[in-house]
């Protein structure tokens, strides 16, 4: 049992309770929460879809990826069903009759519902806070440029307040995330090395070994650069770079993201590459190629992997370059945080049998093993000065009970106690979209440059840091 307290008794309304996003992730992690004593024992769901069904149909969809059986069979009486149109406002009227008190509406539909959803909840006055909290979740993609995000924006907070909105992004409820402001601000040899003077270059990199799969449809109106930049990555990108908060009241930690990420130039056309997989052999599975796959047009642009060099104009972080990568069909499933510091001074060194050292580098591994790894120079036993690298290891599994995990257990819990510090801002949702607004221009043109399944992503990646000096740490 968690020691955190019991979130308050809340209903959770699902749209699009039939979906994937539902069956894979959401029910699971709510589960989770409940068997470690964190869901009041009145927290109920209810599931909207347009689909025939009922309670124990929708419970049974639930249980899909349900692990521990025998817990679910005691939950599902919790889970209950409406169908109807998110289009149609008799579906708001109805849900209106059977709500009171708590509760949270999670959008885990099409993005092409975000607005209308909200904005029908709105109308139906499903939003006024008289009798209890009302929430909205929504999932990314937020808008798929600047002006849509803007304008999603606007609809959303037309009829909610800020904060009421959560938008949503799994990355965040991954433990090592979570860490990364506790091994810095609670780590004062940690925080001290954390700026210009002794980091050279960070690298970000979401790489992913599966393909597209059966998402054809989403991926190709999408792209990698979408799915992935302006949220999961620039979300990282600003807990690394963010100053201290003076608290972890939410509004705090948010406000010192934002300035993070107002802070990074429109990243130019030249300082990007693109790159599209063809068929071959990725994750131990064959892989067609990206514009075989179903759903897939024929003479399509998207691209599959992206990577870019990013500035960051503040003082802790100018002159040091932001390297971002992301792609499907590579060699492994490796989310990471790379911090490479700075050479140390070889005059003491020269005489000796390590003219050159190795770089110290703290790496931050998010998935697949979480931890912290950092590697560092060490003398070789004998009489010479001779150095090897060694790596001193934290990894998350060999010191805490992790169990089996989604990422949203504390993103949802969270969200029923009124903690949006994982969630994003409106102003940094719209500053993610201002700073590759130039990439997604440059894009409309032209053709991603193919790379072989199973491999590091396009040879123009590599070229990328190696005009710098620099190489990619392996992704492994």
């Amino acid at each position: 049992m968690s020691e955190a307290p019991r979130a308050p008794a809340a209903t959770i309304v699902i749209f699009g309770a039939m979906g994937d996003l539902a069956r894979r992730l959401l029910a699971p992690a709510l589960l989770n929460l409940e068997k470690a004593g964190l869901l009041d024992a009145d927290t109920s769901i209810l599931g909207i879809s347009h689909g025939e069904g009922d309670d124990a149909r929708l419970a049974e969809h639930l249980s899909a990826m349900v692990e521990d059986k025998a817990a679910w069979q005691g939950f599902a009486g919790r889970i209950h069903y409406l169908r109807g149109d998110f289009a149609e406002d008799g579906l708001y009227a109805a849900l209106k009759e059977r709500l009171s008190g708590n509760a949270v509406f999670y959008l885990a539909t099409a993005p092409s519902f975000f607005a209308p959803v909200a904005e029908r909840l709105g109308k139906a006055g499903l939003l006024g806070e008289a009798d209890g909290f009302r929430r909205v979740v929504i999932e990314k993609p937020f808008g798929t440029d600047l002006a849509s995000a803007q304008a999603l924006n606007r609809c959303v907070l037309a009829h909610a307040s800020e904060a009421q909105i959560y938008r949503i992004d799994h990355f965040l409820g991954k433990e090592t995330v979570q860490n990364i402001a506790v091994a810095r601000f609670g780590n004062p040899l940690i925080e001290a090395v954390w700026n210009s003077r002794y980091v050279d270059h960070v690298e970000i990199t979401a790489a992913e070994s599966v393909a597209v799969g059966t998402r054809g449809k989403f991926y190709d109106e999408t792209g990698a650069l979408r799915d992935m930049v302006p949220n999961h990555l620039f979300q990282l990108l600003a807990l690394v770079g963010m100053e201290p908060p003076n608290s972890f009241d939410a509004e705090a930690v948010r406000s010192e993201k934002a300035k993070v990420i107002a802070a990074v130039r429109p990243i130019a056309p030249e300082d990007a590459v693109r790159g599209r997989y063809l068929g071959g052999e990725a994750g131990g599975e064959a892989v067609p190629a990206y514009r075989d796959t179903a759903d897939v047009a024929a003479d399509s642009r998207t691209e599959t992997y992206v990577a870019m060099k990013v500035a960051v104009e503040t003082w802790r972080w100018h002159g040091v370059p932001f390297y971002l990568r992301t792609g499907k069909a590579l060699a492994a499933r490796d989310t990471e945080i790379v911090l490479t510091f700075r050479e140390a001074p070889l005059t003491l060194f020269r005489d000796t049998a390590a003219p050159t050292l190795p770089p110290n580098r703290l790496v931050l591994q998010i998935q697949p093993d979480e931890g912290i790894h950092l590697d560092m120079a060490v003398k070789k036993p004998g009489p010479l000065i001779e150095t090897a690298p060694a790596t001193l290891d934290f990894a998350y599994g060999e010191h805490f009970e992790l169990g089996h995990r989604t990422g949203y257990e504390t993103l949802l819990y969270d969200v029923l106690i009124g903690d949006q510090s994982l969630f994003q801002r409106a102003d940094q949702i719209e500053g993610g979209w201002r700073a590759v607004q130039p990439l997604l221009d440059a894009f409309r043109t032209g053709e991603p440059e193919d790379y072989a399944p199973g491999g590091t992503g396009p040879a123009s990646a590599d070229a990328l840091l190696a005009r710098d000096g620099r190489t990619w740490n392996p992704i492994a």
